[in-house]
């Protein structure tokens, strides 16, 4: 029974690792090449024109991507990324290496300088939300199947459907209808989304074989604008007693006049909701990544060391892999769940009103 427990401890820690691009060391003459731990992480959790699957000796198995530019010079372009990956160029179109474009796509002019292009291309962040997106649609779908096929009147669902309706009661119930107030029905939809929507990209960053592996709520843009629906769905519907209290707060005169101190803190803190929201969530992501792939780094840092403690760090970073994997999808969870609470709180707080601040259930 422990043979088989170990086994399988193990077998599951390789195909973590699985999916994890393996850091070549290459040898020149005796001496060999230093592991680029900062390389290996950050080419991972940054984004991509093409989805890389894994390396085979030499060769990079991935799966290339359509590249959209646009020149002012030659128009319209539209072409696989695999004709600029690893150095290649096409129509006058490379990937930068190095400099303020870095990693972008550039084009060059015949004076020899290097300008970026209208980019629209499918990389591998927006590829990962739409198959992440198709993936939670046909999740959702799936379910109300189920509902279409009963009445309230039968027994309450089991399985998949019942765990997925205990979530949703549980985010409506305990954090919408709980934060929002009478108002709550209007903004059900928006916060549910939000929460399902990255709760599964957490999920789906964690797996590391494709589907899964892109870094979605990783990466700035898409918490930036997850951040930024929230915002627009605190002001645009707020109150007008939330406005008084930002401009004329119930404070002394003398710190709103005739120096609007609380009035400028108060318009500031506007902005620092979303700033807060984009943050939390990019900062703990981007984190688990990070730390998983240093943790496997170890086992190629610790190669040159000699067999004991190279085969040591090995057993020690698969355990560890292991352990802070279980504790991603923790944490991907908490994450979803965090976001939609601050934003269903902050929702709240603009939907007061003069008489009590109001914000009985219904």
């Amino acid at each position: 029974m422990r043979s088989k427990t170990i086994y399988l401890i193990l077998l599951v820690g390789i195909w973590l690792m699985a999916g994890i691009p393996q850091p070549a060391v290459a040898a020149h003459g005796d001496e060999e090449e230093k592991v680029d731990v900062k390389s290996i992480i950050f080419d991972h959790i940054g984004d991509a024109y093409e989805w890389h699957l894994t390396t085979w000796g030499d060769r990079h198995i991935s799966i290339p991507l359509p590249v959209i530019l646009y020149s002012d010079l030659s128009g319209w372009h539209l072409f696989s990324s695999s004709q600029l990956t690893h150095g290649g160029e096409h129509n006058g179109f490379h990937i930068a290496q190095g400099g303020p474009h870095d990693g972008k796509i550039v084009e060059k002019r015949a004076d020899g300088s290097e300008v970026r292009p209208i980019d629209l291309s499918l990389t591998k962040t927006a590829a990962g939300i739409l198959v992440n997106s198709l993936l939670l649609t046909g999740i959702i779908l799936g379910v109300s199947r189920w509902y279409r096929r009963h009445t309230p009147s039968d027994n309450a669902p089991r399985g998949f459907v019942g765990a997925v309706e205990m979530l949703t009661v549980m985010v409506y119930e305990d954090i919408i209808k709980a934060s929002i107030g009478k108002d709550y029905k209007r903004y059900a939809p928006y916060l549910l989304t939000a929460f399902y929507f990255i709760f599964i990209n957490n999920l789906m960053g964690l797996l590391p074989i494709f589907p899964g592996g892109a870094n979605v709520t990783g990466n700035i843009a898409v918490t930036l604008v997850l951040a930024l629906c929230t915002f627009l769905a605190v002001n645009l519907f707020a109150t007008r007693e939330y406005w008084r209290e930002i401009f004329w707060p119930d404070v002394p005169m003398w710190m709103k006049c005739p120096v609007p101190l609380m009035p400028v803190i108060e318009f500031f803190g506007i902005f620092t909701k979303p700033f807060a929201l984009t943050v939390r969530l990019l900062a703990n992501i981007m984190a688990g990544h990070s730390v998983i792939l240093a943790l496997v780094s170890l086992i190629f840092v610790t190669y040159s060391l000699g067999a004991a403690i190279h085969g040591s760090m090995t057993v020690i970073s698969v355990l560890f892999c292991i352990f802070m994997n279980c504790l991603e999808l923790l944490v991907a969870f908490i994450q979803a769940y965090v976001f939609t609470m601050l934003s269903a709180v902050f929702i709240g707080m603009s939907r007061v009103s003069h008489a009590g601040h109001d914000k009985t259930q219904e």
